[in-house]
């Protein structure tokens, strides 16, 4: 009986998660991977249901060990998170709803055309491959029920994403929806590092500013009270001279009263 129950069960399906195939071959399809991944991230670093990530295996169905790994990948509805693989039916059924592959010389048409079928039976709403060999981008988005090729890429806003796409003549540029170019980690670093040279810059001239101010405010009060000074001087000589004048007049109006005196008594100082 016991053996009987086993034959029934069911095997647990494992779902790996690495298909055991590098994440890219060469360096130019690894920098893409990374630019696109992390200037995502960047762009929707501030909104917490937004899953965003690199070359990791995707299961649509339960049950199934049919998968595909993007190169990037952006969900919609779902937090950020570590995770093994991008299991569907954990994630409340939500489909990644924009896939990136960056083309490489080992990628086959017959491969490519596998991933466009899988993506468009399994609900991708816009879907970029970019070959930076050939300088070649293209685009689909769901029509319909069905990935429809984009006919003018050049200069395309993704609807779910915000972010333009421009070919020029040497490469693929992207622009997040603020109109800033997607950027390297290199050219990253270096604005970074630039702004916060401005920000320490900034900082030392206002504390010059202040400093200078200070030391305005100190001559200021400084004169002010130099000017108190003089004031309170000028006011002190003013007093004296009062007080000269008074005794002065004081003299002259004593001298008056003693030559009248001597006039009364006959003695004339003029004559002597």
């Amino acid at each position: 009986m016991v053996q009987q129950l086993e034959a029934n069960q069911k095997p647990e399906i494992v779902y790996p998660d690495s298909d055991g195939k590098p994440m890219s071959d060469n360096t130019e399809q690894y920098k893409w991977i990374v630019i696109i991944k992390e200037n995502l991230e960047i762009i929707f670093a501030a909104v917490a249901n937004v899953f965003i990530a690199g070359d990791l295996l995707w299961y649509p169905t339960e049950g199934s060990r049919k998968c595909q790994a993007p190169d990037v990948m952006v969900a919609f509805g779902r937090p950020k998170g570590r995770r093994g693989s991008y299991k569907q039916w954990l994630e409340e059924d939500i489909a990644p709803q924009v896939a990136f592959e960056i083309l490489s010389p080992s990628n086959t048409s017959s491969e490519m055309s596998d991933k466009l079928r899988f993506y468009q039976a399994h609900g991708v709403e816009e879907y970029y491959i970019y070959d930076p060999d050939r300088l070649k981008l293209t685009g689909y988005q769901r029509e319909g029920g069905r990935l429809k090729a984009i006919e003018q890429m050049n200069g395309w806003i993704s609807p779910l994403l915000g972010i333009r796409f421009e070919m020029t003549k040497g490469s693929l540029e992207l622009y997040r929806p603020n109109g800033q170019r997607f950027l390297t980690s290199v050219e990253l670093e270096e604005r970074a590092i630039a702004a916060e040279e401005q920000a320490q810059q900034a900082r030392a001239e206002k504390q010059q500013a202040q400093a200078e101010k200070q030391q305005a405010q100190e001559e200021k009060q400084q004169a002010q009270e130099r000017a108190t000074v003089a004031e309170e001087q000028a006011q002190q000589l003013q007093e004296q001279l009062q007080q000269t004048q008074e005794q002065a007049t004081e003299a002259i109006s004593r001298i008056q009263a003693l030559e009248e005196m001597l006039r009364r008594q006959g003695i004339n100082l003029e004559e002597l």
